[in-house]
């Protein structure tokens, strides 16, 4: 016979609470592993990766500079007067001399008569001169005669006399030649301003500038007025007239001595490359501005097609150096820092060092030269790093030449599509 208790209810509740409890608590036992993976799966860091890739790389400084002829021939005028012909204009090619205007003439042409006519009369006088010197040389042969037949038919004084009037005569036909070479002289340069009426080229060119007109008077008393400007060869070649800033010319002088070849575009066709660029002269005339040093370099290259004229802007790309099927690793790798608490403990020494490195860099005391050079050549090794799992771990490598994408990869553990890590993902 059951007999109710008030006891045997409590034990009864108290044992079913129990079995729940321990139900509930298995429950959450076996998923307590699972919910904590999710949770920490869901807040672990996402990153940001880009691959080491297998191909070439070329090492390129870029400048801008500025195309000009090979050469400015200025083509000016020695004798004033007006213009009174012109057989050229803008852009006409032209010969080694040929006739590019004239000045009127007429004034150098009456220069010349009269030149020739004093000339004339100049030569006259020496006739003159030698047939009196003729005469006075046969009164003293003859006196000699005579006074060698008869002596002292003839007195000492009186041939004296006709020695000297010799002498004189003589003298007088010197003064007559020299009168004849001043003519000549006079008449050789009137003659050579009458041919400088006739403006001429100085060499084969095209007109680029052109600074007369029919009617326009040239006054060339003071100084030589520029009527043309001649460029030769301006439909062969071309030169570029850049500027480097001094940390790059080093290289710039490498690719000189290497014979690298410079690339360029210019605003006229930017959708073409022109890619037969050489450089010719690295000039030692430097200039400053704003506290940058920089310096000429000269850069030759074909006009194929005339496309390229004085005053155009070009962008240049010089190729410094050129590697081939190699590794390259990716440029925001190189650049990324992570932070230290997502690094694994065995690494984290390394972000200590990297942290006195920047010290030493931000540091504004003066280093040694040799200090200088030793922290350059320590650049060229430095970390990388990828993800594994928890924790990044980081990879040493040497580097070697760059472009604005990619590294050239010397020395280190890493293969062709490997993931370098580059920074966080943003949290949606």
């Amino acid at each position: 016979m059951f007999i109710f208790s008030p006891g045997n209810v409590f034990m009864k509740t108290l044992l079913k609470l129990l079995i729940a409890l321990g139900i509930l608590g298995g429950i959450g036992y076996a998923s307590y592993r699972p919910v904590i993976s999710y949770f920490e799966q869901r807040n672990k860091t996402q990153w940001r990766t880009q691959k080491v890739e297998q191909g070439e790389i070329v090492q390129a400084v870029n400048s801008t500079g500025k195309v000009e002829p090979i050469k400015r021939v200025s083509v000016g005028a020695t004798v004033s007067g007006p213009i009174a012909e012109l057989l050229v204009d803008f852009n006409s090619k032209v010969t080694k001399d040929q006739v590019l205007a004239k000045i009127d003439p007429k004034l150098y042409q009456s220069a010349v008569g009269r030149d020739l006519a004093n000339l004339r009369t100049r030569r006259a006088e020496v006739a003159r001169a030698e047939a009196m010197l003729q005469q006075a040389t046969n009164d003293e042969r003859r006196s000699g005669q005579l006074n060698k037949s008869q002596d002292g038919f003839i007195s000492e004084a009186e041939i004296d006399q006709f020695r000297f009037a010799r002498m004189m005569r003589e003298a007088e036909l010197l003064v007559a030649e020299t009168n004849v070479e001043q003519s000549q002289a006079q008449l050789d340069n009137s003659e050579a301003n009458l041919a400088y009426t006739q403006i001429l080229a100085p060499c084969d060119g095209i007109i680029i500038d052109k600074k007369i007109d029919v009617g326009q008077t040239l006054a060339a008393q003071f100084q030589t007025p520029e009527m043309f400007v001649v460029a030769p060869e301006m439909d062969q070649r071309m030169h570029i007239y850049a500027s480097v800033d001094e940390a790059d010319i080093g290289w710039i002088s490498r690719a000189m001595e290497t014979g690298q070849l410079v690339r360029f575009t210019v605003d006229a066709y930017p959708d073409e490359l022109f890619d037969q660029g050489k450089i010719v002269q690295v000039r030692l005339s430097s200039k400053e501005e704003q506290n940058v040093i920089t310096y000429p370099v000269i850069v030759e290259t074909p006009n194929i097609g005339m496309k390229l004229l004085p005053g155009m802007t070009a962008n240049l790309s010089f190729q410094i150096n050129r590697v081939a099927n190699i590794l390259k690793i990716p440029n925001p790798a190189l650049r990324f820092y992570p932070n230290r608490e997502k690094v694994h403990p065995d690494d984290r020494k390394i972000l200590d060092g990297f942290e006195d490195q920047k010290e030493f860099a931000d540091s504004p005391k003066m280093v040694s030269a040799d200090e200088k050079a030793d922290n350059s050549k320590s650049l060229s090794y430095r970390h990388v790093w990828v993800d594994d799992g928890k924790y990044l771990r980081a990879k040493k490598v040497k580097i070697g030449i760059s472009d604005n994408r990619y590294t050239q990869l010397v020395e280190g553990e890493l293969s062709a599509d490997e993931e370098l890590v580059i920074g966080e993902k943003l949290k949606k």
